[in-house]
């Protein structure tokens, strides 16, 4: 079992520089960048109507712990000036348009994902933009409930364990249970991703390794990359007022690294589990030869 993990390994490694990995998660990032604001703006006119108060700024707030800071800077900034003005029309009319903007990193990783897999993708236009909004639904939909989970904080646990009459060890655990809680369906998230969009036959567990590996290397990419921008880096001093967007743009592009990681992982694992071959949810056609010196 170790000599195939790690045999796993070192061709992920290769698969890594073979399919130029590092020129797809730049590619990766440019379209993150165009889906980041229509997906917030989305999701505020989405929890505008949830029975929670204020959940879109905590969630912005929980947001400013992953991103640079003056990146968070220029996305507040960003949405303050679409939304305020037209809090009230985004799920009147704009929410198709929205969605269809979001969508469009989604559209991109599709693409990406079947260069991951080693896989060539057949399907029309009017299937894969369909399944990209799809995916930016679903995903987005688990990730909110993340976000809600980290959002309530420990103190949830006393509130929950004297409504329903829970134990106190409950209440010790809660602080442990509400992280675990979140980074599940981060993982569920990305598992999902992993499944829906390759042109792949999967079994939705074994995209599992892939997704833990594409989140902790998120998270971890995250906290050095808080890390450096707060205490290395200024690029303000270097870049000006672009310097908020190129961190933004650094952020976006190693977690497309993070997320392409994943995917050749379970790319290998595959391999090893079916001697080799990839099956494809859709076959592209065969190209009949013909000899014309016959």
């Amino acid at each position: 079992m170790l000599a195939r993990i790690k045999h796993a390994l070192v061709q992920t490694y290769g698969d890594l520089l073979r399919n130029h990995t590092l020129q797809m998660a730049a590619a990766l990032a440019y379209y993150f960048v165009l889906s980041l604001f229509p997906a917030l703006i989305f999701l505020s006119a989405v929890v505008a109507f949830l029975p929670l108060p204020d959940l879109f700024n905590q969630a912005l707030g929980m947001m400013a712990r992953f991103l640079p800071p003056d990146s968070m800077g220029l996305v507040r900034r960003v949405l303050s000036d679409v939304i305020t003005p037209h809090r009230g029309t985004f799920l009147s009319f704009g929410i198709f348009g929205t969605l269809w903007a979001a969508s469009g990193g989604f559209s991109a990783a599709i693409e990406a994902l079947n260069i991951a897999y080693d896989v060539q993708d057949d399907r029309p236009f009017w299937k894969t933009r369909p399944l990209a909004m799809g995916l930016a639904l679903v995903t987005g939909a688990l990730m909110l409930v993340a976000l809600s989970v980290m959002i309530v904080g420990p103190r949830f646990g006393e509130w929950l364990a004297a409504r329903v009459h829970l134990s106190y060890l409950f209440v010790l655990l809660w602080p442990y249970v509400h992280w675990a809680i979140a980074i599940g369906f981060t993982i569920l998230a990305v598992e999902a991703l992993y499944f829906l969009a390759p042109n792949v036959k999967q079994r939705f567990l074994a995209t599992l390794p892939g997704a833990i590996l594409a989140v902790g290397c998120w998270i971890a990419l995250s906290y050095l990359l808080g890390l450096y921008f707060r205490h290395f880096a200024n690029f303000n001093k270097t870049y000006g007022t672009l310097g908020a967007a190129i961190a933004l743009m650094i952020w976006l592009y190693w977690i497309g690294i993070a997320m392409l990681v994943g995917a050749e992982l379970n790319c290998e694992l595959a391999k090893i589990s079916r001697q080799g071959k990839i099956e494809q949810k859709h076959e592209p056609p065969r190209i009949t030869k013909i000899d014309l010196a016959a």
